[in-house]
């Protein structure tokens, strides 16, 4: 069940991708319905807010009309941030299901838990893992293709 759902993402994740964004997708669940997407969009608003995580669950609150996300999945190809992991907190968000681990900025497994906080009146069930290395991948591409590309744009520069 997880996976179909992750691969989803992972289209999200390619649109940004795509647009020259970090490549992060999430969509959010009720039930087997998908009622919420996003991809990074950083760039492309100027947000900072602009995060795939917040996205999808701003269309699902649109969607469902209420700002408590009870019954919702959200899957994330990336462990989300610290400000996306408190809006999952905030949103009341049943599971988090995210792809790979982020060792920088992940705030719910690589470094912070801000998601099962005791002191929080809502915790977040989490899965990880889900298509990790599909996730990682994308991930690591992106990168890579854009140092290629500063380094390439830095020599010709210098050639000018």
């Amino acid at each position: 069940m997880h996976t179909g759902f992750m691969r989803i993402a992972l289209e999200e994740a390619n649109k940004a991708y795509l647009k020259g964004e970090v490549p992060i997708g999430a969509v959010a669940v009720l039930g087997r319905q998908v009622i919420g997407r996003g991809h990074n969009l950083r760039e492309s608003l100027n947000d900072s807010t602009a995060h795939a995580e917040m996205l999808a669950l701003r269309e699902a609150a649109r969607f469902i009309g209420d700002w408590r996300l009870n019954e919702v999945i959200l899957y994330s190809t990336i462990e989300p941030c610290a400000m996306c992991s408190g809006a999952l907190v905030q949103f009341r968000v049943k599971l988090l299901v995210y792809g790979a681990p982020d060792v920088k900025f992940g705030a719910v497994d690589s470094g912070l838990d801000i998601v099962r906080q005791a002191r929080f009146n809502h915790r977040v069930e989490v899965v990880s893992g889900v298509l990790a290395d599909e996730c990682r991948e994308i991930m690591q591409r992106f990168f890579r293709e854009l140092r290629e590309k500063k380094k390439y744009n830095g020599e010709m520069a210098e050639l000018v």
